[in-house]
């Protein structure tokens, strides 16, 4: 190829610029996507400066494709690691609602922070639309994040999750009211949400804990803890169960509270008349004489 010539082909056919030097020239073969910008910049006359540039560029491309491509596998790995109804990759892209909306997240929320917001929100309805799960573009969610059937999810828009959790059916991460700022839950790492649980406010589920199936969360959850019940409690905390109080007969008795402190302050004042009977008694004697 002559220089100046454009280059032609899908695979970017043409001279490798560092091969001209030595004498030597790749007829024919395939350029990198660097080579192929270092072959347009000397064809411009300005390829000793314009070279860094592109070799920078070209770097930033390959790193950003390689980063991209290791977290979409790191998204169907974790299928096979959590499913065992996974059998194949095809099977795996093509028919796995939460791996799509996990991806259709992905794309949204680089629109949000690019402040894009009405095209994010966009492709956040339309995922939502096609996979029965809503999240929000502005929520922060981190790698190995799994959606196990996914009908029914709802994420807030603050709510910040982190690596390796996963989600099952029916899940909501959502907000208490109307207030502003921070309202969705914070999700720590390894962590699991059963089926049908609510997780509210602006609350933390530390590490390595559990959200038992139907659970409502309205308060923290510490570390290496499992919160069953509405409202949630937790009951195995470190590995440990958490010990239920079975005395019945000990039982806190408002009723009975009120009425000892009544009594108390019934006794005072008792107190208190006495002791002005016996001053006033005194002042009357001394009258008298």
């Amino acid at each position: 190829m002559q220089r100046g010539r454009p280059l032609t082909g899908k695979s970017w056919v043409g001279v490798n610029p560092t091969a001209k030097q030595s004498g030597t020239a790749r007829k024919g073969a395939s350029l990198s996507f660097t080579e192929a910008l270092l072959s347009l910049g000397s064809a411009r006359d300005s390829g000793p400066r314009l070279e860094p540039l592109l070799k920078g560029m070209g770097k930033l491309q390959k790193k950003g494709e390689l980063y991209m491509f290791k977290r979409l596998k790191e998204d169907i790995e974790v299928v096979f690691d959590q499913d065992p109804a996974a059998r194949t990759y095809f099977e795996v892209i093509l028919t796995y609602s939460g791996l799509h909306a996990i991806w259709a997240h992905r794309i949204a929320h680089f629109f949000y922070k690019k402040k894009f917001f009405f095209i994010a929100r966009v492709i956040s309805q339309l995922s939502r639309f096609l996979t029965g799960i809503e999240i929000h573009p502005g929520a922060q969610i981190g790698r190995r994040f799994f959606i196990d059937h996914g009908m029914g999810v709802v994420i807030g828009e603050t709510c910040e999750i982190g690596d390796n959790v996963t989600v099952y059916q029916g899940v909501t991460l959502g907000g208490t009211g109307k207030e502003k700022g921070k309202r969705h839950p914070t999700i720590k790492d390894n962590v699991l949400i059963a089926t049908g649980a609510k997780v509210l406010g602006s609350i933390t589920v530390g590490e390595n804990s559990k959200i038992g199936a139907g659970s409502v969360v309205l308060k923290d959850v510490p570390p290496n803890s499992t919160v069953v019940g509405i409202p949630g409690r937790v009951v195995v905390q470190n590995g440990v169960k958490i010990k239920k109080d079975l005395k019945h007969n000990e039982l806190p008795d408002p009723v009975a509270d009120r009425l000892k402190s009544m009594q108390k302050e019934i006794d005072a004042l008792r107190g208190e008349l006495e002791r002005l009977k016996k001053e006033g008694a005194q002042v009357y004697e001394h009258s008298d004489l």
